[in-house]
């Protein structure tokens, strides 16, 4: 059992927090300098003010800081070159804490070697977001069901329009594409709601909790004509790379809603857009997207059955607290010898 551990705080955090970090582990030494730091805009700001900046003295005084650490609370400055030279800088390092729940995605732009990645532990924030997350997929699919794109249309043009059908839910059969910390919260509330759940699993075995049906990510193509919704929840790895493919959305039953939360690079944007113009995707609700931020020339602006969240549907109050809960829970655990939660597979980076 280890009696202390250096924590580094390489991202902006509250000082109450902080506080509470060092009350709950006794054993972690939270190092911090806040005027090192940049100031948050808002809970959940990891890379702070982009206006603000450090002399040259005080980034030396900060990286002097960071290479003194056992552990890091946050990749430094959200920056993949940042964490490249301060793991080449820091021998001493064991343990790196990332605020996203893809944080394996920086990990992987650090482009680290092999003995790098195998003397480190990298864990992520997956949990923290799922259930925001989640609503926005529910959001998302009641949006879908409930035809809003033509009551917006009809109140826009001031028109009493004849009545129409509209889904429920509780009538309907979604595919959650992932079932982590993410897809299991939007499974667990599509069940309250009285929906038949399919889920992706790459190993197949008996549904979890919530879930009705399992197939294997490749089945995806002849699976989408059964269901009403699409929830893609999946991580930005090179093996989910337009898992929702040209061949997938051809397939998809006329009027689909697909809702996206988890990585834009998980779709394929261009079949996309041709889908939403065609009617075979009849709304998406996206919060994430293949680049970002979206481009201004991009078609997903205008169509009128998008709508587009600017990655913003996780964040929420209370995030940072939950993250540096789970913090504490990942320190005691490294401190008593115990498997961490949420760690980073330095083989496809999730």
């Amino acid at each position: 059992m280890a009696e202390r551990l250096r924590v580094v705080l390489a991202t902006p955090l509250d000082e109450e927090l902080c506080v509470m970090i060092e009350r709950e582990e006794p054993r972690v030494e939270l190092v911090r300098d806040h005027s090192l730091l940049p100031p948050q805009r808002h809970p959940g700001d990891h890379s702070g003010d982009p206006g603000w900046f450090r002399t040259p003295e005080e980034q030396a005084r900060f990286e002097e800081l960071l290479d003194s650490a056992e552990a890091l609370y946050g990749i430094p400055d959200v920056d993949a070159d940042a964490l490249a030279r301060t793991v080449d800088a820091n021998p001493g390092l064991r343990w790196v804490q990332t605020m996203a729940a893809g944080g394996g995605a920086t990990v992987r732009q650090a482009g680290l070697s092999a003995e790098q990645l195998k003397a480190l532990t990298f864990t992520t924030s997956a949990g923290v977001h799922g259930g925001p997350l989640a609503e926005f997929a529910l959001f998302g699919l009641l949006a879908g069901a409930k035809t809003l794109p033509r009551l917006q249309a009809h109140q826009s043009a001031h028109d009493w329009a004849d009545r129409w059908f509209m889904g429920q839910l509780e009538h309907q059969t979604v595919l959650v594409v992932g079932l982590g910390g993410i897809g299991i919260e939007v499974a667990r509330r599509l069940q309250a709601f009285g929906t038949r759940v399919i889920g992706t699993s790459r190993h197949g075995g008996e549904p979890p909790e919530f879930v009705d049906e399992l197939v294997h990510p490749d089945e995806l193509a002849s699976v989408v004509g059964r269901v009403d919704g699409v929830v893609v929840t999946l991580p930005g790895t090179p093996a989910t790379e337009k898992l929702v493919s040209a061949a997938v959305l051809d397939a998809v039953r006329p009027g689909t809603t697909l809702v996206s939360v988890g990585r834009g690079t998980v779709i394929d944007e261009d079949a996309l857009v041709g889908a939403l113009r065609d009617g075979r995707v009849g709304f998406a609700a996206l919060d994430v997207f293949a680049v970002e931020p979206l481009a201004e020339d991009s078609p997903l602006w205008d169509l009128p059955n998008v709508l587009v969240s600017p990655h913003t549907a996780a964040l929420d109050e209370a995030e940072d607290r939950r993250i540096a809960e789970l913090f504490v829970e990942n320190a005691r655990r490294l401190l008593d010898g115990e498997p961490l939660r949420n760690v980073v597979d330095t083989v496809e980076f999730y």
